[in-house]
């Protein structure tokens, strides 16, 4: 075997690692992408009984954007097990209490239903901000790239650039703002 075929082998069979920033982002609509990466649906070998996806670590997961009033309307079903025991609980509620339970569920639910699922799902490494492991981030050789992007708040925009954006309204110096 040569040895550029020999890399393209070791290339096809080994897992990376890669990172996807989640703020602002729709986890729902991450949820695809993320599966793409975490089941290996890229690699040439693919099969789905195969077990050749590759690691996939997200941050900042208590920054994500729900559409509308999404927050208010999105529920979470949970059943203990007992009668009586079926639970429902808001997404806002949810997230509050776990960060990372919300693109956890939104990537399980869109994975394919099959006996893999668990296992791969072992693989998904969610974080709610940026503070993750040093031997997590010494693995990381690839960052997705995010669906949307995350728009610029204006006490981060300079003095300089904020004085350009035209004025729609010029107020008088004696009026006062509530």
């Amino acid at each position: 075997m040569s040895l550029v075929r020999r890399g393209q082998h070791w290339g096809t069979f080994a897992r990376i690692w890669h990172m996807f920033d989640a703020s602002w982002q729709d986890p729902f609509q991450s949820a695809p992408l993320i599966k793409y990466y975490l089941m290996g649906l890229y690699k040439p070998i693919y099969h789905p009984l195969n077990n050749c996806g590759d690691h996939v670590i997200v941050i900042n997961s208590k920054e994500i954007a729900l559409r509308g009033n999404e927050w208010q309307k999105r529920v979470y079903f949970h059943h203990t097990g007992y009668h009586g025991g079926a639970s429902w609980t808001l997404a806002w509620e949810l997230h509050s209490k776990d960060p990372t339970l919300i693109v956890k569920k939104a990537v399980y639910s869109a994975m394919t239903r099959n006996l893999q699922r668990r296992y791969t799902m072992q693989r998904l490494h969610i974080f709610p901000d940026e503070n993750v492991p040093e031997d997590l981030l010494a693995n990381v050789s690839n960052q997705i790239k995010q669906l949307r992007p995350v728009p610029v708040k204006l006490y981060d925009i300079p003095q300089e650039e904020r004085d350009k954006i035209p004025r729609l309204i010029k107020y008088p110096n004696d009026y006062q703002l509530k």
